[in-house]
This record gives C-alpha cells, sequence and structure tokens, in this order.
C-alpha cells in the first residue's frame, strides 16, 4: 500500500502527457482520428486483444498472453465497462504485467499507484481527445465554463463515457474547467438528469443523440432508452417507439441487434449497437442475438 508520502515520488503531470502522447498513437495505430468517438472494442480487437465479458466482482482484468485478454465485469453499468476497458487496454499498452482492477467508486477516483494514474490518463485521452472534447462544444455553441449537467450529458454519451467520468476529464486533464465548476456539476447524479430529461424516474440507462453526435456507433443494451433528433428516422424493429418528449422521439431498446438511425434534413447517420442486459460473452458478439461463443 502507498502512503501519503509515496505521491511524491512521481509527477502526475508528466505520466498525464505520457498518457496522452500514448492515445494519440494508439489512435494513429488504429487509423482513428484524433477528434471522433471510437469503439474501445474495435480499438482491442484491431490491436489484437481478447475481450471477454464475465460475472465478475471486480472493474476488469488484464491478463499478459498470446492472445492478451481483458476481461470486464457485465455487471458494471455500460459506460463503465467502455472506461475499464480502455484502463485494461493501458496495461497492455505499456508493458505492464497482468493485473487485476478491484471495485472503485467510480472510474475517475484518483489512484495513488503511478501504473494505475497513467493508464487512467490513457484512457481518458483515449476515449475523450482533446480536439474531439472541444469541438463538441464549439459545433453546439456551449461555452465550458456555463455549460449545464444536462449538456454534459449529451457529450458523454456521443463519447461512450459515464458522467462523472467526464466532468472530472474536463476539469483535471483538459483544464476546461474549474474545480467548482466540477463540484457543482459532480453535484447531479446520472439518474437525476434522466429523470429531468424523460419527465419521469428511472433505473434504465439512457442515451441522447443530437443532431451534432459525431459517433458512428453507439453501445446499449437492452432495456436502453434513445432520445433521438425530431425528424430521426429508425430502421427495423430492434428499437420500439415509446413517446414523444418535446418533438424529440423515445425509443427503448427491446432485443439484440444493429439498428441505423438517420435524419432526413440533418445529415446525420449513425448505428446504435443492442447488447443483451449484462451480456456475458466475448464483446465482439455482443450485439448478436445468438451467441457463437456460447
Amino acid at each position: 500500500m502507498l502512503f501519503q508520502s509515496d505521491l511524491a515520488m512521481y509527477d502526475r503531470r508528466e505520466l498525464a502527457n505520457q498518457g496522452m502522447v500514448a492515445s494519440i498513437a494508439t489512435r494513429s495505430k488504429t487509423k482513428c482520428d484524433q477528434i471522433s468517438p471510437l469503439c474501445i472494442y474495435s480499438i482491442c480487437e484491431a490491436l489484437g486483444l481478447v475481450v471477454r465479458f464475465n460475472n465478475i466482482n471486480m472493474e476488469g482484468m488484464y491478463q499478459k498472453g498470446i492472445p492478451p485478454r481483458i476481461h470486464l465485469s457485465a455487471m458494471r453499468p455500460l459506460q463503465r465497462r467502455t472506461y475499464n476497458c480502455a484502463h485494461e487496454l493501458g496495461h497492455h499498452i505499456f508493458g505492464h504485467g497482468s493485473s487485476i482492477d478491484e471495485l472503485r467508486r467510480e472510474a475517475s477516483t484518483p489512484l495513488k499507484d503511478p501504473k494505475e494514474f497513467l493508464v487512467d490518463a490513457f484512457a481518458g485521452f483515449l476515449l475523450m481527445p482533446t480536439l474531439g472534447i472541444r469541438r463538441a462544444f464549439a459545433v453546439r455553441g456551449w461555452d465550458s465554463q456555463t455549460v449545464t449537467p444536462s449538456q454534459l450529458f449529451v457529450l458523454a454519451c456521443e463519447f461512450g463515457v459515464g458522467y462523472s467520468a467526464l466532468v472530472t476529464h474536463l476539469a483535471v486533464s483538459l483544464s476546461l474547467i474549474s474545480k467548482s465548476r466540477s463540484e457543482f456539476l459532480k453535484r447531479a447524479t446520472p439518474k437525476g438528469i434522466r429523470a429531468t430529461l424523460l419527465g419521469q424516474v428511472t433505473e434504465n440507462p439512457l442515451i441522447i443523440v443530437d443532431e451534432h453526435c459525431s459517433a458512428p456507433t453507439l453501445d446499449s443494451e437492452v432495456g436502453t432508452y434513445a432520445l433521438l433528433p425530431p425528424d430521426a428516422r429508425v430502421e427495423g424493429d430492434i428499437l420500439r417507439f415509446e413517446v414523444d418528449r418535446d418533438g424529440h422521439p423515445l425509443y427503448r431498446a427491446i432485443r439484440p441487434g444493429i439498428v441505423r438511425v438517420e435524419t432526413a434534413n440533418r445529415g446525420l447517420g449513425l448505428f446504435i449497437r443492442v447488447a443483451r442486459k449484462e451480456y456475458v460473452g466475448l464483446a465482439k458478439y455482443r450485439h448478436l442475438e445468438d451467441d457463437p461463443d456460447e
């Protein structure tokens, strides 16, 4: 265990910079740009890592070997799994040995272990690149100093990360919001934000897609609500229309699969991939109704 005196043994700013540089190199190596949201599971597959969801009571595990493997808890929230996968990928990128990451209150909780801090920084910059976050604010005409919890929730959905993880990244890694602003934003909870946006309290996850969303794909699971642009067109029966919310159609994912969402006048086109709730199996099969891994 590291004590307070050990915290001075490493430079957090230097480690954060190393994480950022490695995230840029990883995006370049996998032919991703430095702006757009990405699918962490596709990145791992491109790098030769096998990712599997398991019924394990932990955040995740990196298993060094041939091939290297990442094990994630199917019991964690969907966005948490995404962050944890990027965290475990960081262990691989930096040549760390096999490791087990136990449960933490939130993925962005400060870490004492330099290796853990390093891969956390890597995960944050990989999933929430500086240029991409700045673009997301700019195209919507939002100011980071006055952004609301509901607006930040939209950005978290676009990048496939948790609300709290995004707030911490904006404050600690990007310095786009002050500490006091960060504390104010963290008083809001995803559950409370969902209730505000949907007009009802629900435990079900929610993803929001607006006309500025730049993600080519968004991950969800059965039971997830999707609040879409006013003129959105949804193919097939994977998403079921629920209600109109102030001109925005609200859908709910009812079975696994991939569905295309597009708008007639706003030029938006993306795919929503739906997995079974708390899916157990290989990540590459998560959206299939019949899992060949079973």
